[in-house]
């Protein structure tokens, strides 16, 4: 159990680790290329090990230098990955899981993967449904992991998404890679991130947009690149949210990603009165980069509907520890996918913030939340082994008033593990 403390402020200059999203589309592609790729910044984490494993498994090559910030992947062709003796293991990497599920339609031969117990309780038939419908074997479990993959020979599809989500539309971009015609088309019912688009086209693949469609067009190869890979919004986000509450608090975070797609909580975070800066504004590996300044101030209450949510789902969590402190009343709704994470969030930030005196109300797609701008109580949060929570304990904790001790605080690990002594070195009390 880990115990956060309160604290009068936090200041000084910091860099998140590099962008997990990224990170895995890296890995992924690289392997796919026909040569060697070169990759800085990755961010390492125990999902972005997995994923760095499971193209190990599958035939492609990862020099990973512990002292070095270079990661080389020697790839075997986008048709060259192999079923290795037996299943691809995932861990608890959701992405890596989906988006290779796309990857693996277009291969020959059988392959297998699993996941740890978290991830074999997502929901995985809304990634082997639209594969199936481009010509991919795809057998679930109860529609969870393990799946079951037969690659071979993909049809192009047009599909609506029925939930906005990142990972179900570059599963079908990337098996649409494969397709012996083109295009395949994705229909997104709200915008999500759009890192695989950037990736593709940074590797020779013809891929378009117009409105809600997303288009991308078979490929004989993927070139090898060369990617710096910037700073993780999700990782900030923690800090943003915790300059923001603390009084006497002035933060800098260099090199951050602020692709559009991602930053929907910093601009959630303004709406809300907060006092942020970005400047040094730049372009790093096709994704927009900036230093970050959070200066604290007093936030008021704002809502949260439908079209928003995929822009800050992974932020949604420290939204109601903002919620929860800020003039008025928020909410969110339309956020029922927050239900298929590595926990239940709505449940699990309920459950985390209500013994602390938060005034919060559970929906079945969302939250209510009356704010009091004062310090919460503390106590202990629960994190069920999910990162996102441990990470809002952390949070709580430096704005309370008693502290927070955090189980299974290690769970921060799966994204961020370093977050902790990240925290403590621009921490005063």
């Amino acid at each position: 159990m880990t115990f956060v403390a309160p604290v009068t402020s936090l200041r000084g200059d910091i860099r998140v680790p590099g962008d997990k999203s990224i990170s895995h589309r890296a890995l992924l592609l690289g392997a796919l290329a026909d040569g060697v790729s070169e990759i800085r910044g990755l961010g390492r984490s125990a999902d972005t090990m997995s994923t760095a494993d499971a193209v190990r498994a599958l035939g492609a090559t990862v020099e990973l230098d512990l002292d070095s910030d270079l990661i080389r992947v020697t790839g075997v062709g986008l048709r060259g990955l192999t079923p290795p003796a037996g299943p691809v293991d995932c861990g608890n990497a959701g992405t890596l899981m989906r988006l290779i599920s796309g990857i693996l339609a277009g291969q020959p031969g059988r392959f297998e993967l699993i996941g740890d117990e978290s991830l074999s309780s997502r929901p995985q038939e809304r990634i082997a449904l639209p594969l199936r419908e481009m010509g991919a074997q795809i057998e679930t479990t109860d529609g969870h992991a393990p799946l079951t993959i037969t690659g071979g020979p993909l049809q192009p599809i047009r599909y609506e998404l029925p939930v906005a989500s990142a990972q179900v539309k570059s599963a079908i971009l990337l098996a649409g890679l494969f397709a012996e015609e083109g295009p395949t088309i994705v229909v997104e019912p709200e915008a999500t991130r759009d890192h695989t688009e950037r990736m593709l086209r940074a590797a020779g693949v013809r891929v378009s947009k117009v409105g809600n469609e997303i288009s991308v067009w078979p490929a004989q190869s993927l070139k090898p690149f060369s990617i710096d890979v910037p700073g993780d919004f999700s990782s900030a986000a923690p800090f943003l949210l915790a300059a923001s509450l603390v009084p006497g608090s002035e933060l800098r975070l260099h090199g951050v990603d602020v692709n559009p797609t991602r930053i929907g909580f910093l601009n959630v975070l303004e709406r809300m009165g907060a006092r942020i800066s970005l400047y040094n504004r730049t372009v790093v590996g096709g994704e927009p980069v900036a230093d970050i300044e959070v200066v604290a101030s007093e936030l008021v209450a704002t809502q949260i509907d439908a079209s928003e949510v995929p822009l800050l789902v992974d932020e949604l969590p420290l939204f109601a520890m903002a919620a929860a402190v800020a003039r008025g009343t928020s909410s969110v709704r339309g956020a029922e996918e927050l239900r298929a994470k590595e926990t239940d969030r709505i449940d699990t930030v309920v459950q985390a913030l209500r013994p602390m005196g938060v005034r919060i109300t559970e929906f079945p797609d969302g939250f209510k939340v009356l704010g009091v701008p004062a310090r919460l109580r503390g106590g202990v949060v629960r994190s069920a082994g999910d990162h996102r929570i441990a990470m809002l304990g952390a949070i709580a904790g430096l704005y309370s008033k008693e502290g927070v001790r955090i189980e299974d605080a290690e769970a921060v690990g799966v994204s961020f593990p370093g977050f902790f002594s990240l925290l403590d070195s621009v921490v005063t009390r």
